[in-house]
């Protein structure tokens, strides 16, 4: 019998020629990756095993990116704990402000993020690197102190659910509103602990950044990791990025799934999940009657320059709407100045909106952004919990950048056609 690709990696990290679902399995893993948030637990962990040091100091990647900079004295604290941590131990791989950026946006950017590789990280959102052909997953921060010092993990290998796509994409519909249709088809636990596989011929001519959206939102569905086999366009990305040898691999014939679901997405138009699940999805013209306070356009799910070019568009020579905030985070140093260098910035800008450093701040009610008790916001973020960006009683709608430029300017939930 055959393997998914996700139990290809596996197996091969195992050492194994063959690994299937239900298996208990030790992994040897490619990297090991852990924020402000997450770090300094698995450090104190970490020092209480005894060891030196790290077991390669180019494969630890630290990032604070969730409280930077920082809002106040205790994340200040967070942060020169996991400073000290890299300056001692060596770590290669470590990002201060300047050189940093939403953690999920800066690893691919930077190469450290390949096909073939196995990625754990202490941050839920871990699984976005599947887009490139990776087997990528969260967590906890115990987990990552082990990896740390033995650069091991242990896993069960997960089943596989095959997602097939294919049709036209229409206009406006982006990776957002696939993950965001297909969360709402299966539910927010209808992949639990099971591989998301993204394939089809609209998978196949979607950009890499599109392919990084729909792998991040994985985890929304509670799968244990998304993944799109890599090909030309994985290729034409990671060939100028990678800094270590990378091996594509893709699914056998004869691999087996759980579930084979199939959507023709032509007539598909863009979804925005109502609070407060993800799997509350509507499409965007049953949404036109909800006001809105603020947008935040951002974030490891749409961070990056296709979706600061679409809002761009959207946004150039027009006015935010006079009551509505909009806040861009654009998702690393990188995207900010091309972003800048291509004229998007002064649009955003000229509109009435502010663009800050990349920071995670918004995404998780942790600052830069905070929802008053009431207030409702359009972002392009992930998740849209009770109380996730503030206030028990404020309301998040998660949308593509298309729909929340486009709500930006009417002071509501819009269709971009509309603009």
């Amino acid at each position: 019998m055959g393997m998914t690709i996700s139990q290809k990696i596996l197996a091969k990290h195992a050492g194994r020629d063959f690994v299937e679902a239900g298996e208990l399995i030790n992994c040897k893993v490619d990297v090991v990756l852990g924020n402000d948030i997450t770090s300094p637990v698995a450090i104190e962990e970490f020092n209480k095993l005894g060891v030196d040091g790290v077991f390669d100091r180019d494969k630890v990647v630290l990032v604070p990116d969730h409280f930077t900079p920082n809002k106040d004295i205790k994340s200040a604290e967070q942060c020169k704990l996991m400073r000290n941590f890299a300056k001692e131990k060596g770590i290669t791989n470590y990002f201060e402000i300047g050189q940093m950026g939403i953690e999920h946006c800066l690893l691919p950017e930077q190469g450290l993020a390949l096909p073939g590789d196995l990625i754990i990280g202490a941050d839920s959102h871990t699984c976005t690197y599947g887009a490139l052909g990776a087997f990528a997953t969260g967590v906890g921060s115990t987990d990552m102190a082990a990896a740390m010092a033995t650069g091991e993990a242990w896993f069960r290998v997960p089943e596989s659910i095959k997602f097939v796509y294919y049709g036209n994409l229409p206009k406006w519909v982006s990776g957002k509103d696939l993950i965001l249709y297909t969360i709402g088809d299966i539910g927010v636990d209808g992949a639990r602990y099971m591989s998301m596989e993204f394939t089809g011929e609209v998978i196949d001519n979607l950009s890499m950044d599109n392919r990084l959206t729909m792998a991040n939102m994985a985890i929304e569905a509670g799968g244990k990791n998304g993944i799109v086999a890599p090909d030309d366009i994985t290729r034409q990305y990671v060939e100028k990025r990678a800094k270590r040898p990378y091996e594509f691999l893709a699914s056998d014939a004869d691999a087996k799934y759980a579930e084979i679901r199939e959507y023709d997405v032509s007539k598909l138009e863009p979804i925005v999940a109502f609070p407060h699940l993800p799997e509350n999805a509507k499409k965007v013209s049953e949404a036109t009657h909800v006001n809105i306070d603020q947008v935040v356009i951002g974030s490891c799910t749409n961070g990056r320059i296709e979706d600061l070019e679409i809002a761009a568009n959207i946004l150039k020579g027009k006015r935010v709407h006079p009551e509505i905030r909009v806040i861009i985070f654009p998702g690393t140093q990188q995207i900010y100045l091309e972003a800048m260098r291509k004229g998007f910035i002064e649009s955003f800008i000229e509109a009435g909106a502010i663009v800050s450093t990349p920071t995670c701040g918004p995404c998780l009610g942790g600052h830069m952004g905070i929802l008053a008790s009431g207030e409702k916001a359009v972002a392009t973020t992930n998740r849209n919990f009770v109380g996730r960006m503030g206030h028990p009683e404020s309301e998040v709608y998660l949308a593509s950048p298309a729909v929340a430029a486009a709500s930006a300017l009417k002071g509501r939930i819009t269709p971009p056609w509309e603009i």
